[in-house]
């Protein structure tokens, strides 16, 4: 018997189940089915060392209907797998007849088993998480070891993408780790940032807007994207939502609280339930990530279904033709115009050209235009002689805890 000198994975009770971006990886199939092709055989299976002494199937690429399938659990003594790690059988087998330790495993007869590859899946810190197989039903004398070569070359490909895979998916579970962590708490914090009338600089409202403990770090766009790649991103989302409700009351008479909704969480009605559950005075629901829904009469309505509570804005990004169709179809109270504009519209005439659409198609039904990101009076004055009624940005003031907003609204200065 040869010297194991190998290491296995941890082994949990039970085994974690596979993570499904690695159970249905193209490039783990095509390495095995190159592998398998290249040698001619019929057969070529991936499986996993698991608890309890067994392997379990991962991957299976057959030309036959064979009762082999992922998932699949064998103790591991009765696999050539095995053998061939412990040193009992060669990784190439061209006639399975030729060793005994073959001819006293059931499968060699069961299936049968004629040649034979089997390479050990190492990852990069030295365990071994599997064996890379190919089996054919009768002996091939032909089979060499320039063969063996590039059956061990795709499975260093595939142990290598196996190994990316699990630490994609460890970095997932750590990732929602962290978001769950701050459901439970209170680290979602909602700061407020003033809007202003351009006409004569005076506050109209704020914009709620979500922060995070490590702001300085990393964005709130980051946080979101993390929570969406880890199927929490609606969770969090609405924690945002449900959170900027709550700093409403701080919002004095005479003023209106902005809260930026994602357009699947206003179709699914969770922020209009939010918002009947604490029904406040002034409220403005911006509809955000709209471009990917796929049932725009769906918005329409639901966005409809919001009004009795909530006037509605657009936050249009750019202004394709579908943002301003979607506006079209909506009408809403406000239409937000992106900081990209704010940016060029005092020297750009393309970007004139575009305010001034956006304030011509919002003017049929009496809306409002809103401009994000104004940082310079030239903005500012640019916006307004462009027929915009407000502005947001730096200009005027930096998003801030909601006692301060309360107070730029109310003209106190701290």
């Amino acid at each position: 018997m040869g010297d194991m000198t190998f290491i296995l994975p941890a082994l949990e009770a039970p085994a974690q189940p596979l993570d499904d971006e690695l159970a249905s990886d193209s490039q783990i199939a095509g390495f095995l089915h190159s592998a398998r092709e290249h040698l001619g055989l019929e057969i070529g299976l991936i499986g996993r060392w698991v608890e309890d002494d067994l392997r379990e199937i991962t991957h299976v690429d057959s030309m036959l209907d064979l009762p082999l399938a992922p998932g699949l659990r064998q103790h591991r003594e009765e696999t050539y797998c095995w053998h061939v790690l412990t040193g009992d059988l060669p990784e190439m087998i061209a006639d399975a007849a030729a060793f005994p330790a073959a001819q006293a495993l059931h499968i060699t007869e069961a299936l049968p088993v004629g040649a034979h590859f089997s390479v050990p899946l190492r990852l990069s810190d030295g365990t071994v998480w599997g064996s890379f197989c190919a089996i054919g039903r009768t002996p091939d004398p032909t089979l060499t070891g320039r063969d063996l070569a590039i059956f061990e070359s795709f499975a260093a490909m595939a142990a290598e993408r196996i190994d990316t895979l699990i630490g994609d998916a460890a970095r997932r579970e750590q990732t929602r780790q962290r978001i769950e962590e701050m459901f439970e708490g209170d680290a979602v914090t909602i700061f407020q940032q003033p809007i202003h009338l351009l006409a004569d600089g005076q506050p109209a409202g704020v914009e709620c807007l979500a922060r995070f403990p490590d702001v300085n770090k990393r964005s709130p766009g980051a946080w979101f994207g993390d929570a969406e790649s880890t199927g929490l991103g609606e969770e969090l989302e609405m924690t945002a939502v449900r959170g900027a409700i709550e700093t409403f009351a701080s919002v004095p008479e005479g003023f209106f609280a902005a809260l930026k909704a994602p357009a699947r969480c206003v179709v699914s009605g969770a922020v209009r339930a939010a918002l009947e559950a604490e029904p406040a005075a002034d409220v403005v629901v911006t509809l955000t990530q709209y471009a990917a829904a796929d049932d725009k009469l769906a918005l329409v309505q639901a966005l409809e279904a919001i009004r009795p509570t909530a006037r509605v804005a657009i936050d249009m990004v750019g202004t394709s033709y579908a943002s301003m169709q979607l506006a079209a179809l909506v009408k809403p109270d406000f239409v937000k115009l992106d900081m990209a504009l704010a940016r060029n519209v005092a020297t750009d005439p393309a970007a004139r050209a575009l305010v001034s659409a956006v304030v011509a198609l919002v003017s049929e039904w009496d809306g409002a235009v809103i401009a994000e990101g104004i940082e310079e009076s030239a903005q500012a004055e640019a916006m307004q002689s462009l027929g915009v009624t407000y502005g947001q940005g730096y200009l005027f003031a930096r998003p801030m805890p909601m006692v301060a907003a309360a107070q730029h609204l109310a003209g106190i200065v701290a």
